[in-house]
């Protein structure tokens, strides 16, 4: 069936106006950066077909995206590179990156539904909703936001970085991934503190003293 604006007519109901959605995309890649986005759909517009982005294909996504700029009446993004997400841990990094994305939604949210996370660093009230991308029509629009602007930063890696094909995996950890990442070590947009990142710089470093020692 889809997402719907049920949460958000609730939220109108009790005299909130600038109901937002949010949702990030990367949390769960070796490389690049958290991105998060903030909506605001208007009342009366439909966005018919629109889902969880993970549901949709990648042509869904770009229509959607263009569309969702085109009627939504705010839309926020922020993001957190791999150092911060390295500094923090992922899920910090992932608020730090959702409240950047606030912070850059214009009007400003009076209420705020989020994919299950909550924002203890953010003065706005907030629902949480599990599953909220496949459930309410602003998550999902949030969702294809940052999924689609997280595509598009990381297909400008791939030209920074071509040994890594970021352009095909978007720096998930797929086999073809974990072979380049086995063969050249990590570049700067990969996230040391990730278990399999952390063991290529353990290969590369193990490779220099090995190749030090015999040349001495």
């Amino acid at each position: 069936m889809g997402p719907a604006n049920e949460f958000e007519q609730e939220a109108r109901r009790r005299g909130y106006r600038r109901v937002a959605g949010i949702d990030e995309a990367g949390r769960g890649p070796l490389a690049g950066p958290v991105v998060a986005a903030a909506v605001i759909v208007p009342v009366h517009v439909r966005l018919a077909g629109i889902d969880d982005s993970k549901q949709l294909t990648e042509a869904e996504r770009e229509y959607f995206y263009h569309l969702i700029l085109d009627k939504a009446i705010g839309v926020g993004i922020g993001s957190a590179d791999a150092g911060e997400i390295d500094a923090c841990n992922i899920l910090e990094a992932s608020r730090l990156a959702m409240g950047r994305a606030i912070a850059n939604l214009a009007p400003a949210p009076d209420f705020l539904l989020t994919d299950a996370i909550t924002l203890p660093a953010i003065r706005v009230p907030l629902r949480p909703i599990i599953k909220g991308d496949s459930l309410s029509v602003s998550i999902a629009a949030a969702s294809i936001i940052a999924k689609v602007t997280r595509d598009h930063l990381m297909a400008g890696y791939h030209k920074m970085f071509p040994q890594y094909d970021f352009l095909s995996h978007k720096g998930y950890g797929t086999v073809e991934h974990l072979r380049m990442l086995a063969r050249f070590g990590p570049c700067p947009i990969h996230r040391r503190t990730f278990a399999p990142v952390r063991d290529a710089v353990t290969l590369v470093q193990n490779a220099e003293l090995s190749f030090a020692g015999s040349a001495g």
